[in-house]
C-alpha cells in the first residue's frame, strides 16, 4: 500500500531531513537558556545596589563573561529558530520567505555580536 500522494508521486519530493534537528536544537536551547537565566536572574539579584568597582569586578570575572556569552549565544540560536518556524509557516510568497528567512538570520547575529561585544567591553574595562 502506497501512502504518497499522487501530487508527491509526480514531485518526487521526499522529507527534508531537517525537523528533527531543529526540534532537538530548539530544546537544548530551551533547556540551555533556563539554567543561565536562572544565573543572570542571581547575578542581577546579587549585584543589585552594589558600587561600580563591584559590578565591574563581577564582571570582568572570566566564568560569569562566559556564562553570559553562552547565554547571549544561546538565546539568540533560539529566537531565530522560533522566528524561522513562523516564517515558514505564514509567510506564503516564497521570495518574501526567503528575504524573511535572510532577515532573520542576520538579526539574531547582529544582536549576539553586538551583545558579546558589550560583554567583552564591560569584562576588560
Amino acid at each position: 500500500m502506497n501512502m504518497r500522494t499522487p501530487l508527491k508521486n509526480a514531485r518526487r519530493l521526499g522529507s527534508a531531513k531537517e525537523g528533527a534537528d531543529h526540534f532537538w536544537m530548539q530544546r537544548v536551547t530551551a533547556v540551555a537558556n533556563l539554567f543561565l537565566g536562572l544565573f543572570l536572574v542571581w547575578l542581577i539579584a546579587s549585584l543589585a545596589g552594589a558600587d561600580y568597582t563591584t559590578v565591574s569586578s563581577t564582571l570582568a570575572n572570566p566564568i560569569v563573561a562566559i556564562l553570559l556569552m553562552l547565554l547571549i549565544v544561546s538565546a539568540a540560536i533560539h529566537m531565530r529558530l522560533g522566528m524561522q518556524v513562523i516564517i515558514e509557516d505564514y509567510i506564503t510568497g516564497e521570495g518574501t520567505k526567503i528575504v524573511f528567512l535572510l532577515l532573520n538570520n542576520f538579526f539574531a547575529i547582529l544582536v549576539a555580536a553586538a551583545s558579546v561585544w558589550a560583554i567583552l567591553k564591560l569584562s576588560f574595562a
